[in-house]
C-alpha cells in the first residue's frame, strides 16, 4: 500500500507545479494567491487524508481494473474537494470553476495511471517472489477448488500454493498440486514448515478438528481462513454480512444498497434530466406535438402503469408512437405493427418516444440507467415463466439500460430473448457504478446516431 502512496505522491505533485506555475501566469494583479509551501501542505495533506478514507486496493493481490477506477475516483474527488475548500478557507480565491473543474479531471486521469502504473510494478515484485504467500488448504470442495485455480493461475498473484489435506488423495485439483496427506497431519506439518496462510473448507460436522487447526493457527501467526462450501446451491458472488454477532451470506452485492451511492446516482439523475427538459426536449415537444396532431388524432402521450422499484407500479410517460388502441396495455410492439402510424415508427427507431421518460426520472419513478420498465402483464406472465425475473425491480427501471445497448430490444419473440434480458438487466444492478452508468449513456446515443439498433420497433 505504502508504495502505491508514494506512486500516487510522486505523480500528483507534479501536476501541482505545474498547476501552481499556471496559476501565476494567469493570476491577476492584486489576487492573493497562496505560497508554495502553504499549497504543498494542503495539496499532500488533503490527499493523504483521502486514502485514509479510501483504500487504493490496487496492491491486492487479485483487485481488477474496473475496481482500481472506482476507488481512484473516489479518492480524487475527496481530495480535491478537501483541497478547493482549504486553499478556500485560507484566502486563496484564484480557482474558478472551470480551473476546478480541470484540474479534478486532471488529478483523476494522474492518479489512474499512476495506480495502474503502481499495480504492474507489484504484480513485477510479486514475480520475482518477493511479498509472495504461503499457502495451503484443507479439504477439496468445489469452492476450495475454485479458489485455488484464481490464486494460482499467475505468479504475479503473489500466492505461493503449496498442496492440500484431505482424508484422501482428490482427483480435483489435478496432478499438479501436492497432497499433503490427511487432515490429522495438518497441525504436524505447520509445526514443521513456514506457512502464511490456511484455507479450510471441512464442513462444520468436523467442527471440533476445525477448531483444533484455528487454534493453532492463532496461536502461531498462521492466517486462517473458511471457506464455506456453498457453490453446490449457489454458484455466484456472496457477501458477508453480520446481524449483531452472526455471520449472514449474502447472495449478492448491491451497490445501490448503500445511501451515498443511491444519492449520487439520484443528484446525477436530477441535475441530467433537469438540464435535458429545460434545453433540449422543449423545442422536441413542441415540433413532436405538431406532428403528432397532424398525423395521428388522439393524445400526444401516451400513459401506461409499469412496474418499477420493489415492484411498484408508476405511470411512465411516452410521446404516442400508435394509433389509439384497445392493447395498448396487452400486446408489445412487433416490427411490422399496423397499430404504428409512419411518424410513430421514425420516433420508435430513434427513442424519440422514450424522452418524456425524463419527466419520470425528476419525479423519482425512474432513472436515467436502469433496467427498462415493462408493462403489468409482461410481469405476470414472464414472472411466472423465468426464474429470478423479479431481481431486476432491486433497482430504479431506466431509460435505457445495459441489455439496451446490448442489443436486447424490441420484440421477445422467444423465451430464451427475454431470459438474456433479464440476465444483463441482473448483472446490472450486481455491478453497478457510476462510471457504468456513464458508458451505457455513451453507448446509448452512440448506437442511436450510428442507427445500430437494427431491433428496435
Amino acid at each position: 500500500m505504502w508504495l502505491v502512496i508514494f506512486i500516487d505522491l510522486i505523480f500528483l505533485n507534479i501536476e501541482l507545479f505545474g498547476i501552481y506555475s499556471f496559476w501565476h501566469l494567469i493570476s491577476p494583479a492584486g489576487v492573493r494567491y497562496l505560497s508554495v509551501n502553504e499549497v504543498i501542505l494542503c495539496w499532500n495533506v488533503t490527499f493523504l487524508l483521502s486514502v485514509l478514507f479510501v483504500n487504493p486496493i490496487a496492491q491486492n493481490r487479485l483487485s481488477r481494473p474496473e475496481q482500481v477506477a472506482a476507488r481512484v475516483f473516489k479518492t480524487g474527488l475527496l481530495q480535491q474537494l478537501l483541497f478547493i475548500s482549504s486553499i478556500a478557507f485560507l484566502g486563496s480565491k484564484l480557482l474558478t470553476v472551470p480551473l476546478a473543474l480541470a484540474q479534478v479531471a486532471i488529478t483523476l486521469v494522474l492518479l489512474f495511471v499512476s495506480r495502474m502504473l503502481s499495480r504492474e510494478l507489484i504484480k513485477m515484485i510479486r514475480r520475482l517472489g518477493r511479498s509472495s504467500r504461503k499457502v495451503v488448504y484443507v479439504g477439496s470442495s468445489s469452492n476450495v477448488v475454485e479458489l485455488y485455480k484464481n490464486m494460482g493461475k499467475e505468479l504475479s498473484t503473489g500466492y505461493r500454493i503449496i498442496g492440500y489435506f484431505d482424508d484422501a488423495a482428490s482427483e480435483n485439483y489435478g496432478e499438479k498440486l501436492p497432497y499433503l496427506g490427511t487432515v490429522s497431519d495438518v497441525i504436524s506439518y505447520l509445526e514443521a514448515n513456514q506457512v502464511d496462510q490456511l484455507y479450510c473448507a471441512l464442513p462444520s460436522t468436523r467442527s471440533s478438528e476445525v477448531r483444533e487447526i484455528l487454534t493453532y493457527c492463532e496461536n502461531h501467526l498462521v492466517r486462517f481462513y473458511s471457506v464455506p462450501n456453498v457453490r453446490n446451491y449457489v454458484r455466484r458472488k456472496m457477501n458477508m454480512e453480520f446481524i449483531n454477532d452472526v455471520p449472514v451470506l449474502s447472495i449478492r452485492e448491491e451497490a445501490l444498497r448503500y445511501p451515498l451511492n443511491r444519492a449520487m446516482k439520484r443528484a446525477f439523475d436530477i441535475v441530467f434530466s433537469l438540464l435535458f427538459i429545460c434545453t433540449i426536449f422543449i423545442p422536441i415537444l413542441i415540433v413532436v406535438s405538431i406532428i403528432i396532431k397532424i398525423k395521428s388524432p388522439g393524445p400526444i402521450f401516451f400513459k401506461q402503469k409499469r412496474n418499477g422499484l420493489n415492484g411498484k407500479e408508476f405511470m411512465c410517460y411516452k410521446f404516442r408512437s400508435m394509433k389509439v388502441n384497445a392493447d395498448a396495455d396487452k400486446v408489445q410492439a412487433t416490427e411490422n405493427d399496423p397499430r404504428k402510424y409512419p411518424f410513430g415508427d421514425f420516433m420508435r427507431r430513434t427513442n424519440i418516444d422514450e424522452l418524456p421518460q425524463f419527466l419520470n426520472v425528476l419525479k423519482g419513478d425512474m432513472s436515467i440507467v436502469g433496467p427498462r420498465p415493462h408493462m403489468l402483464k409482461h410481469t405476470e406472465e414472464y414472472s411466472a415463466l423465468i426464474n429470478r425475473y423479479m431481481v431486476r425491480h432491486f433497482a430504479k427501471p431506466g431509460i435505457t439500460g445495459w441489455a439496451q445497448v446490448q442489443g436486447c430490444r424490441g420484440e421477445t419473440k422467444e423465451l430464451w430473448q427475454m431470459e438474456e434480458r433479464i440476465e444483463k438487466d441482473i448483472w446490472y444492478i450486481e455491478h453497478w457504478t457510476f462510471w457504468l452508468d456513464l458508458r451505457i449513456i455513451y453507448l446509448t446515443v452512440r448506437n442511436t446516431l450510428a442507427h445500430n439498433e437494427t431491433n428496435a420497433y
